[in-house]
């Protein structure tokens, strides 16, 4: 998925830079089984526009695929040595605020973890929010998948019991209620995205006092954009953040949603400490000022608006201004 995810900077149809190739160092003990490894289920430059963007492998809404930068999915080579890396870390090295596992059992559990390290080490390959969307791969589909599997076989294990929050954002692509980025933009990252260059998950204080209507209406963070912003004729509208091409990403016209909604779903999961519509992404939402309070609040706004309509059914985190409010609060956190 600020974020996810948020943004963690997180989040749909823009591209992100050219990922290099990096010569991958000798395999160590802490390497991952490439066998475990989720498949892209896709390959780049499937049929380019001329602009950057090519096809991905899940459709919008209007039935044609959402666009992704034509280098998305990166080679396998690269990608691995970047999952190594961050399982070894046990965290995105390049987002250290979004946890990962990487199990090597066969439980429902432990398939959903490793997707998630798939899709958050996608989605944060060269920096927080900046990487590939998760509809440049058939991620969403294979969450879905093992899911229904679970369902057949009745197999308890189909709720994560690991410490590590699944990410939201390959439980179900956003782009399928709308066009995918990177999670973050180049953020987190759908549209997902996600997710985000916001955070999946972050550890703060001040936790314990539920916060009040009030302070939520007046701590959550800003949207910064409206909906509805230069409509393409297709559904399509100008999100907050520019692409590597210098132009708006696209997001649903209907993106974000309206300041009343945005603040009762967010007033909900506070109140629940997770994501109603997506139980498995854990959420809170601090009410004090140190950063990594400030960066928990606008996690919490990242994964409810991706999360809005169900499980990564929601809007981009490129909807919004999320991945530059966190890039400014951690920037003051280091002058």
């Amino acid at each position: 998925m600020l974020f996810v995810n948020v943004l963690s900077t997180i989040i749909l149809a823009g591209s992100v830079g050219a990922i290099p190739f990096r010569v991958l160092s000798p395999q160590s003990k802490r390497d991952v089984n490439p066998a475990l490894v989720p498949s892209f289920g896709w390959q780049s430059g499937v049929n380019p526009d001329g602009t950057g963007n090519c096809d991905g492998a899940v459709n919008g809404t209007n039935g044609k695929p959402i666009l992704v930068p034509c280098q998305c999915p990166p080679n396998s080579t690269f990608f691995l040595a970047n999952l190594n890396k961050n399982v070894a870390a046990g965290f995105v090295t390049t987002n250290p605020t979004v946890k990962l596992s990487f199990p090597t059992d066969n439980s429902t559990a432990s398939q959903l973890a490793r997707l998630n390290a798939a899709a958050v080490t996608l989605q944060n390959l060269e920096g927080p929010g900046v990487g590939c969307p998760i509809s440049s791969t058939t991620f969403s589909a294979q969450g879905k998948a093992i899911g229904a599997e679970t369902a057949t076989t009745g197999n308890s294990s189909a709720i994560p019991t690991s410490s590590t929050p699944i990410s939201s954002s390959f439980v179900s692509v956003m782009s399928t209620a709308a066009p995918t980025t990177p999670a973050g933009c180049g953020v987190p990252t759908t549209t997902a995205v996600t997710n985000t260059a916001v955070p999946t998950s972050v550890t703060s204080t001040n936790t314990s006092v539920s916060p009040t209507d009030e302070q939520i209406a007046t701590l959550a963070p800003p949207l910064g954009w409206q909906a509805g912003i230069n409509p393409d004729g297709t559904g399509n509208c100008d999100g907050a953040v520019n692409g590597t091409n210098g132009k708006p990403a696209l997001i649903p016209c209907q993106c974000p949603p309206d300041q009343t909604h945005y603040i009762a779903n967010l007033t909900a999961n506070i109140r629940a400490g997770h994501v109603i519509l997506n139980p498995t992404v854990q959420l809170t939402f601090p009410t004090d000022n140190s950063t990594a309070s400030q960066n928990a609040r606008l996690n919490a706004a990242a994964v409810t608006i991706q999360n809005l309509n169900g499980a990564g059914k929601g809007c981009p985190i490129v909807a919004t201004t999320f991945s530059a409010q966190q890039k400014a609060i951690n920037a003051e956190s280091t002058s």
